[in-house]
């Protein structure tokens, strides 16, 4: 008896054996226990199946609650986990074959000095537990969603790949939302019933609908450039990505799909650095303007006039109105976590913890009937939170990332001369601008729908820097 037929039924006995003590003990978890090894063998020879699961768990994960007041989204962190932890393995091994030039790219060393200060801003959080858990979080997001990319998706091909496996479990994220949704007759009231257990909100939903619009269009171009029918895409499911965002009923998602259009032609128009300059210019003159003599106080909403609304419509007439409890929530939010960073401009107050200790720096003239914030939902405003949590030299090391990353773009875009790269690196570009414009008014990027994303188009803008054509396909280049 040979080896291979040895192993095989050593195998299927122990997997009878989990099955038969599954059902006696009624611990059925046991029953999967000899998947799980073998998945974890398969994933030590070969971990790119594994990351190719995780791609397509992304839009499919659910968020679970832990005792503590934790949560975790299954089977994306987990996954996400092991997968760094191989990616450890395979580098400890492999490293002189790696490509130095990616993993030592100016915006992946800024990556890592963003994430080192917050693993050094841990040290101090209020609340130690959590700021570890943020910290420990940010570094096998990292390890899944930026490492592993900068590994496996160094050419166009291996990008198509990726777009698909995000593509397809989305839209059907998106069209089981749509077909739930006509039950209630499209009611915005009735929105957040259609999502679970795949999204967390609505704003999770239309979040990651909006920043893989840009990737969408990258199929479509694909498939033009490649000769294959593409109208079907544009035409049969346009519509309905276009319909799932609309019927998220998200602000936030309307304005993206504005700014995927405006900046692009920027970005052909070789205007993205003075765009950035006036964007950071806006932002640093509302700022001066509102805190210069307490100018913020002025727009205090009416405690009773600040309502939630069960029409959309009623909603964007409420939101310029300064009505829209929603709106003005945040303001309550901003107001206290611009107390809070003078008190510790340094290191913050731990990462994860603002909505540990912001109550206390709350001004009540914005209070809001939800302000008692039973969800425990946060800032609102992902960097205001990180000079809330990290500190403002956290807040400048996220910026000067972010800068490095548009700035980049644009050049690659001018200089990369391969046309299926170049469109990668656009579509990566796009996607990293949606995620910015979300994060004036959400926290996303600590989420796996969109945050995930995030990185994996910041790992293949690098990518489809480095990439000439002819090279040799990444994926036979990973042993």
């Amino acid at each position: 008896m040979g080896w291979p037929l040895r192993i095989y039924l050593a195998y299927a006995t122990a997997g009878l054996l989990c099955l038969l003590l599954a059902v006696v003990s009624q611990q059925y978890w046991l029953a999967g226990v000899p998947v799980l090894v073998l998945v974890i063998g398969k994933a030590i020879l070969d971990f790119r199946p594994l990351f190719w699961l995780l791609l397509v768990s992304i839009p499919l994960g659910a968020e679970i609650a832990l005792p503590g007041g934790l949560s975790t989204d299954l089977p994306t962190e987990p996954i996400a986990i092991g997968l760094t932890g191989l990616f450890i393995l395979h580098a400890a091994r492999h490293w002189p074959e790696y490509d130095r030039g990616a993993f030592l790219h100016p915006i992946s060393l800024l990556l890592y000095v963003h994430v080192g200060w917050i693993l050094f801003t841990s040290l101090f959080g209020e609340v130690g537990l959590v700021s570890i858990k943020f910290a420990l979080a940010k570094l096998w997001y990292i390890g899944a969603f930026f490492l592993l990319p900068l590994l496996l998706l160094r050419t166009p091909r291996s990008v198509l790949i990726f777009a698909h496996c995000i593509f397809w479990p989305l839209l059907f994220v998106a069209l089981q939302s749509l077909i739930r949704h006509a039950g209630y007759g499209f009611s915005f009231t009735d929105q957040f019933r259609t999502l679970h257990p795949f999204m967390r909100n609505h704003v999770a939903y239309a979040g990651a609908l909006a920043t893989f619009t840009p990737w969408f269009g990258y199929l479509v171009y694909r498939r033009y450039q490649r000769g294959h029918s593409w109208r079907w895409l544009v035409y049969g499911i346009g519509p309905v990505w276009l319909l799932g965002i609309f019927f998220s009923y998200t602000r936030a998602a309307y304005v993206a799909l504005v700014l995927i259009v405006l900046a692009y032609y920027i970005i052909k128009k070789i205007l993205l650095r003075p765009a950035m300059v006036l964007a950071f210019a806006g932002a640093v003159g509302v700022t001066v303007y509102l805190v210069q003599g307490d100018r913020y106080l002025e727009y205090a909403p009416d405690f009773n006039n600040t309502i939630s609304h069960e029409e959309f419509d009623n909603l964007i007439s409420a939101t310029y109105k300064l009505e829209d409890i929603s709106t003005m929530e945040r303001f309550y939010r901003w107001v206290a976590g611009g107390n809070m960073v003078p008190y510790r401009p340094i290191v913050g107050f731990g990462p994860g913890n603002f909505v540990e200790t912001y109550r206390g720096y709350t001004n009540n003239n914005f209070r809001t009937y939800v302000s008692d914030n039973p969800e425990r939902s946060g800032i609102h405003n992902y960097f205001l939170m990180t000079a809330v949590e990290q500190g403002l030299p956290g807040l400048f090391f996220l910026l000067l990332f972010l800068g490095s990353i548009l700035y980049y773009g644009q050049s690659l875009y001018r200089k990369q001369t391969v046309p299926e790269a170049k469109a990668a690196a656009l579509a990566g570009l796009l996607a990293v601008i949606v995620v910015g414009a979300f994060s004036i008014l959400n926290d996303l990027l600590e989420t796996d729908k969109v945050g995930s994303l995030f990185f994996i188009s910041t790992a293949i803008l690098i990518n489809m820097g480095r990439y000439r054509d002819g090279n040799q396909d990444a994926e036979a280049e990973v042993e």
